[in-house]
């Protein structure tokens, strides 16, 4: 990790915007600060370096060493406070927080009506928006207020408040423990990963169904059925049931677009939802369906109404580009898909300090497949290395397995043999130190390590027998995702038929359709 990614103070000025610095030297003047002011020569010396270097900024004279953390830290509360006041970032959550505040300060000068009043568009602001946790917060400080005002209603004016706090409560704790559900399965993902048999899916079944709260589905604001949704989605997902991960993130996404204020609101949970969408009718492939709904979430990120910052430009590069690449390989279509890959590497160098490692080499990952589908395998070889030989990373593990495969069977198509056996060991010694491994995998291994000890004429006839044992895992749930990540299926039947793989692919692609 580089040193400037370890200074918060220097990551925050070189992630501001041309218009958020000339708003932030604004904001000093307004403060009638001396042009001299330490923090704002501070703030030019960072501006102008390309890493971060204490040594360079201790040169330039402005303060002494022991003094640095100070003026830093103030520095980096004025950056946030000029980013507050800056119209870009007025959120909504932002308008009913400082509303909150000014309501605050009325309170403590005893201009208890004119807080109430505040207050009160306050609450119905956060409660239109579905900002239940702040407008509770907002009640209880109404009860405070109400109970040193004294108003002529004021027993209606608390049962009325009383009755507001529950109910805005009870939705709190269902929306708490639907969340905490949600992340709870997200992280069995990560952990675990996909069931690999009946014994771990019922331990997910249990695990869900003693943790998912009651509800009533036509009682649940957008927030409660946000998180509801999200639960079964991973639930789903866990247990490898792509249709119901498919309509779990359809009712994700509608959600949206059924009150569109709320895509405004919350455009991280919009993305992620069409990204999940999108994932799940690439499981499925529902090609139709996956390309009507790549077209419809560019076309929405680039409406003059959705908001854009520096983090939602990266989420929607990363997601968009992701499955633009699926959307080739659903169709064969790899050749054709080969231009998409200098618009990739261009636009990791834009978003370099938006997109993590791991999601780079996934998008290593992709180019490496695309160029096996078209035949350029020394090209797909070289982004695989790229993955196999970062040590730094701690990648998901069966991203590097695949990778390690589909390297092995690059070098074999692209007649660079030379290295093959060692390759093999490699391979096999990384395989082997799985857990858990797919049946297909294991397959693999085995073909793998008789490869060596096959004559040249009976390689055919050895590609003929894996094809059959593998083609049994195809329709397993347990087992078919494998195929996802390589399909290895069309890649024997290329062998055995002595075609191109994506013409195989491409004529599974044309049937498919037809038959549909």
């Amino acid at each position: 990790m580089t040193k400037e990614q370890k200074d918060n103070l220097f990551v925050l000025v070189k992630s501001l915007s041309k218009s958020e610095k000339r708003q932030f030297k604004l904001y000093v003047g307004r403060l009638g600060v001396n042009e001299d002011s330490k923090f704002l020569t501070l703030f030019n010396i960072l501006e102008k370096l390309n890493t971060y270097d204490e040594n360079a900024i201790l040169k330039k004279g402005v303060v002494k060493k022991e003094q640095l953390s100070n003026l830093k830290a103030h520095l980096y509360k004025q950056i946030l406070i000029s980013l507050r006041l800056n119209p870009s970032h007025q959120t909504i959550r932002i308008q009913i927080r400082e509303q909150l505040d000014f309501a605050t300060i009325l309170y403590h000068k005893g201009l208890y009506k004119q807080s109430l009043k505040i207050l009160e568009k306050a609450k119905n602001l956060a409660i239109h928006h579905e900002e239940k946790n702040v407008a509770y917060e907002i009640v209880e400080f109404e009860k405070v207020i109400e109970s040193q005002y004294i108003t002529r209603s004021l027993s209606n004016r608390a049962d009325e408040l009383s009755i507001q706090a529950k109910e805005l409560s009870l939705q709190n704790v269902l929306a708490s423990k639907l969340s905490n559900l949600s992340l709870q399965l997200y992280g069995l993902f990560l952990k675990t990963g996909y069931v690999k048999n009946n014994k771990e899916t019922n331990r997910i079944v249990k695990y869900f169904e003693a943790r998912l709260p009651k509800y009533d589905i036509n009682a649940l604001g957008f927030r409660e059925k946000l998180w509801l949704y999200k639960a079964y989605l991973w639930y789903s997902f866990l247990t490898h049931d792509f249709l119901a991960c498919y309509k779990y993130a359809t009712k994700w996404v509608d959600l949206f677009y059924e009150n569109k204020e709320q895509i405004s609101l919350n455009p991280v949970f919009f993305l992620r939802g069409n990204h999940y969408l999108l994932e799940a009718l690439f499981y499925l492939r529902h090609y139709e369906k996956f390309k009507e709904s790549l077209t419809r979430l560019e076309t929405v990120t680039k409406e003059k109404w959705f908001p854009i910052d520096d983090n939602i430009e990266g989420l929607i590069f990363l997601f968009t580009y992701n499955n633009k690449f699926n959307l080739h390989f659903i169709e064969g279509s790899f050749k054709q898909g080969l231009p998409l890959i200098e618009e990739v590497l261009e636009k990791l160098k834009v978003y370099h300090d938006r997109i993590d490692e791991h999601h780079v080499m996934v998008f290593y990952y992709k180019i490496a497949s695309m160029y096996f589908g078209a035949g350029e395998n020394k090209k797909c070889i070289f982004y695989l290395e790229k993955i196999i030989n970062n040590k730094s990373l701690q990648m998901r593990e069966d991203l590097l397995c695949f990778s390690r495969i589909l390297n092995l069977v690059a070098h074999y198509e692209a007649g660079m043999d030379y290295n093959l056996d060692i390759l093999i060991r490699s391979t096999y010694k990384f395989l082997i130190k799985m857990e858990d491994l797919y049946e297909v995998q294991k397959e693999f291994i085995k073909f793998l390590r008789g490869l060596g000890d096959i004559y040249p004429h009976e390689v055919r006839n050895e590609f003929v027998k894996l094809h059959k044992k593998l083609k049994q895992y195809e329709d397993d749930p347990y087992q078919s995702r494998a195929f996802l990540y390589l399909d290895i299926i069309s890649w024997l039947e290329s062998k055995i038929q002595n075609r191109p793989i994506d013409l195989v692919i491409r004529n599974k692609f044309y049937e498919m359709r037809y038959n549909k």
